[in-house]
């Protein structure tokens, strides 16, 4: 008779469990036929026990498994390739030489927080079996949704021309110089298409390829570190004493600034669906976010490591220094060699090694963006190499141009460089808004919407970093805008930008009703709201 009634009470604990569980239907605008981001015979089988179901407490029972991890691994390190493109590699060394090793706690709070966004990433990811793209063009009305495509594709061609120079730069180092800068283009765009048809060979062949990219920077800048021998008390009180003065306010927001990329949050909701999870299973779902949270973590402080191996190297070498200021990508190899010289192996080499293996990782992972944002937005039906060959176009073409244009000097192709990341900046509101406001919605997440707790959290990061890069785009223009024409054709854009991201905002109360909600109901947070704990972390 108790085996009877446990039974049935575990129905109803799982009719509970499917019913807060987020779904998809033609209404939704999902179809059942429609093409997922990894197909099936793609993805990588989970074992899972039925530990995981729901207990009579409401409570999920998550034994850890070190072999689970394993199969859990790759998806946060691909991710982690944003936080180390060469743009990334621009800001780390401008902020060592001008900065010194003020700026290290900031890099390490800035990757804490990069690391927030991108697991509410993997969370939507997860939980609804569905990219942010495709969640978007859910959520939205067709006009705002060409809207945050259109500027998606924006950030990520921006994105993509840094991380395509910066490989063509570090070509152009390992090849003496006899490879210019367009050549190097070339050869990154095709390396591109070649590593990407290893995905045919299965997602593990790709993650592992990565993983070899990533452990090649590693080494490289580890070498670095060795040969430049910081100061290690000096690098500690960077780490645990916040430091900023008024000289190194921008470098301080290039830190921030660069840490987030709006493409790289489309990619990691896509990019766990590698794996087999039902996402109407709430202990699968629950367990793969416990393991994607430790695989992006690790991959994350690794991603943390080399940012400070090139901060560091920087720091010790250029900081204080007439040469301080005048420091950037292309010319980076060249002060290191002239101030650290050759060595077993040239310390010009060393760096364009790092380099190299960091701008074509990162063009991989923008390519691979570029399919889930196209395909998810504007629901298209490509084969997958004819996706990658027009995501591809997209980039490749403007880069080729720039790299052709920009390259009659060193301070040229500085300035780019700074009109990229002012692009990259303005983009990031078109990825944060609508990512905090789907998975805070429980229509979209079930149970696995976020609770009061993290939502103004996240919502606090997502202020402060478009609030820093708001800083950044103002003291970019004050500084860049000249011409009356010119001003009004950018006070008639910022608007035009303000209004959406207000709408943005505003939509369903995106945000002022949550907030006005999380301040004065503080005490309803202590009372469950149902059977199911997570819905409050």
């Amino acid at each position: 008779m108790s085996t009877q009634s446990d039974g049935s009470k575990g129905d109803e604990k799982d009719e509970e469990a499917s019913q807060l569980l987020p779904t998809r239907t033609p209404s939704d605008g999902g179809s059942d036929d429609e093409e997922a981001a990894f197909e099936s015979r793609e993805k990588i089988s989970i074992v899972h026990t039925d530990a995981l179901d729901v207990t009579d407490d409401g409570a999920t029972v998550l034994p850890f498994s070190w072999k689970k991890l394993w199969l859990f691994t790759g998806p946060g390190f691909l991710m982690s390739v944003g936080f180390l493109d060469p743009g990334n590699l621009e800001g780390d060394l401008q902020s060592g030489a001008i900065a010194g090793y003020s700026l290290l706690w900031l890099l390490a709070w800035a990757t804490v927080m990069g690391l927030l966004i991108q697991m509410l990433s993997a969370r939507a990811g997860v939980a609804t079996g569905r990219h942010l793209a495709e969640l978007c063009r859910e959520e939205y009305p067709k006009w705002a949704r060409l809207v945050l495509w259109f500027m998606a594709e924006l950030a990520l061609i921006g994105a993509d021309i840094q991380e395509v120079i910066g490989s063509a730069i570090a070509i152009q180092i390992l090849s003496n110089g006899v490879l210019p800068v367009w050549a190097g283009v070339l050869i990154t765009a095709s390396d591109s298409f070649l590593l990407l048809f290893l995905e045919n060979y299965g997602v593990r062949k790709l993650e592992a390829v990565f993983a070899v990219l990533i452990g090649t920077m590693a080494l490289s800048f580890a070498w670095m570190f060795g040969d430049a021998k910081p100061s290690g008390k000096e690098l500690l009180m960077g780490i645990l004493i916040p430091r900023l003065s008024s000289k190194t306010i921008r470098q301080a927001v290039g830190v921030v600034g660069c840490v987030i990329m709006p493409h790289n949050v489309f990619l990691h909701s896509a990019l766990v669906q590698s794996r087999k999870i039902d996402p109407q299973k709430k202990g699968h779902v629950q367990e793969a976010l416990n393991y994607y949270l430790i695989e992006s973590s690790f991959a994350l402080l690794v991603s943390f490591m080399i940012n400070l191996f090139v901060t560091t190297v920087f720091a010790k070498g250029f900081y204080g220094t007439k040469q301080a200021n005048n420091i950037g990508l292309v010319n980076a190899g060249q002060y290191l060699q002239e101030k650290y010289g050759g060595g077993l192996l040239p310390i010009l080499y060393i760096w364009g090694i790092g380099l190299l293996a960091a701008g074509q990782s990162s063009t991989i992972t923008g390519t691979y963006a570029g399919q889930f944002i196209m395909g998810g937005f504007l629901n298209l039906k490509l084969k997958k190499w004819l996706r990658s060959l027009i995501t591809r176009s997209f980039a490749i073409i403007p880069t080729i141009v720039v790299a052709v244009v920009f390259n009659t000097s060193e301070s040229s192709l500085d300035v780019l460089n700074e009109w990229l990341n002012v692009l990259q900046s303005v983009q990031i509101p078109f990825a944060l808004i609508p990512l905090l406001t789907l998975v805070s919605k429980e229509q979209v997440m079930g149970v696995f919407k976020i609770g009061p707790i993290l939502e103004r959290a996240a919502w606090t990061v997502a202020l402060l970093v478009i609030v820093i890069n708001g800083y950044l785009l103002l003291d970019f223009f004050f500084s860049e805008v000249r011409g009356l024409f010119f001003g009004s054709f950018v006070c008639l854009g910022t608007a035009a930008y303000l209004a959406f991201i207000i709408y943005l905002i505003a939509r369903e109360g995106a945000l002022s009703s949550r907030w006005v909600k999380l301040m004065h109901i503080k005490q309803q947070e202590l009372t469950p709201q149902s059977a199911f704990p997570l819905n409050k972390f």
